[in-house]
C-alpha cells in the first residue's frame, strides 16, 4: 500500500478513536472534568512508560527542552479540560469541532513559535475558520450555552499550542514518548490536589467508561503519531475532520442529538476552510 493512504487509514483510524474518546467521556456521566482528565491521561502515562521502559530511551528530557515540554503539558492539560468541560455541555459533534480549531491555532502560533510566515491567503483561511466557529458557538446574552461553547473553544486554542509545541520539540530530537508522558504525568499531578479535596464517586460503570476514554485516546495518539510517519500533515491532515461525522453518529445513536442549522452551517465553513488549507499547501509545496 502507498505510504499516502497508509497515512490516510492511520488519520482515520485517529479521528474514530478520539471520537469514542469522547462519546465515553459523556457517558461517563456528571462526573467533574477534572476527575475524567485524571483518568484518560492515567491510562496514557501508564502506556508512555511502558513504552519508554522496552525502548530503553530514559526519562530525561533533551538538554534545553524543559521549558518546551511545560509549555507543552500546561497547554495540553487546559485543551483537555476545555473538551471535556464541552462535551458535558455541549452536543457531542458541536464540542468536537470547537476542538479541532487546533489545526487554525497552530498556524497563528507557528508564527512565534516556530519563526513560520503566513501568506494573504493563509491568513483569510483562519479568519474564515473563526467566523465558522462563530455559527458554532452562538454568541448571544440569550444562549445558555454560550459559557459551555466558550470554554470548549479556549480548549481548541489550548490544544493548538500544545500541537506548536509538539512540532518544535520533534525538530530539537524528543522523543515522542517522553512528550506524551511529560504530559500525562504533569496532567495528573495538576489534577491530583483537586481530588483529594473535592473526589466525586463513581460507579464501576463510570469507571469503566472512563478506562475506555484512556484506552481510546491511546489508540487515537498511536494512530496520529503513525499517520505523520507515513505522510506529511499537508497531504493527509484534512482527512482528521471525518472526526465529526463520527462525533455526529455518536451523538445522535448515543444521546438523540441532531445539530441545529447554525452549527451545521459552522461545520460546513470550519471544513471547507480546512480543505482550502489543504489544497493550498500541496499548491505552495509542489510551486
Amino acid at each position: 500500500m502507498d505510504r499516502k493512504y497508509k497515512g490516510i487509514l492511520c488519520i482515520l483510524t485517529s479521528a474514530f478513536c478520539f471520537a469514542t474518546m469522547n462519546m465515553f467521556v459523556r457517558l461517563a456521566g456528571d462526573l467533574p472534568s477534572i476527575e475524567k482528565s485524571f483518568f484518560r491521561n492515567f491510562v496514557a502515562m501508564l502506556i508512555a512508560f511502558i513504552m519508554i521502559v522496552r525502548a530503553k530511551d530514559g526519562f530525561k528530557w533533551e538538554k534545553g527542552n524543559l521549558p518546551l515540554m511545560l509549555i507543552r503539558a500546561i497547554a495540553g492539560t487546559v485543551g483537555i479540560l476545555g473538551n471535556f468541560f464541552a462535551i458535558d455541555h455541549l452536543m457531542l459533534s458541536d464540542a468536537t469541532m470547537l476542538n479541532k480549531m487546533s489545526p487554525f491555532f497552530v498556524i497563528i502560533f507557528s508564527i512565534f513559535m516556530m519563526k513560520e510566515k503566513v501568506s494573504l491567503q493563509q491568513a483569510l483561511i483562519v479568519l474564515g475558520a473563526f467566523i465558522g466557529s462563530m455559527f458554532v458557538m452562538k454568541p448571544s446574552f440569550s444562549n445558555v450555552n454560550m459559557f459551555a461553547a466558550g470554554i470548549g473553544f479556549l480548549g481548541g486554542l489550548g490544544a493548538g499550542l500544545a500541537y506548536t509545541c509538539v512540532r518544535k520539540l520533534g525538530t530539537r530530537g524528543e522523543k515522542g514518548s517522553r512528550i506524551v508522558f511529560f504530559f500525562s504525568a504533569f496532567s495528573c499531578l495538576v489534577t491530583v490536589p483537586y481530588m483529594i479535596f473535592d473526589f466525586h464517586s463513581m460507579s464501576l460503570t463510570q469507571l469503566i467508561y472512563l478506562l475506555l476514554a484512556g484506552a481510546a485516546a491511546a489508540g487515537g495518539q498511536f494512530a496520529v503519531t503513525a499517520a505523520y510517519t507515513f505522510a506529511p500533515a499537508k497531504e493527509i491532515s484534512v482527512y482528521d475532520y471525518s472526526q465529526i461525522i463520527f462525533a455526529a453518529i455518536y451523538g445522535f445513536i448515543m444521546f438523540d442529538q441532531i445539530p441545529d442549522y447554525l452549527s451545521l452551517i459552522g461545520y460546513t465553513i470550519i471544513i471547507l476552510m480546512a480543505i482550502l488549507m489543504f489544497l493550498y499547501n500541496n499548491k505552495t509545496a509542489k510551486e
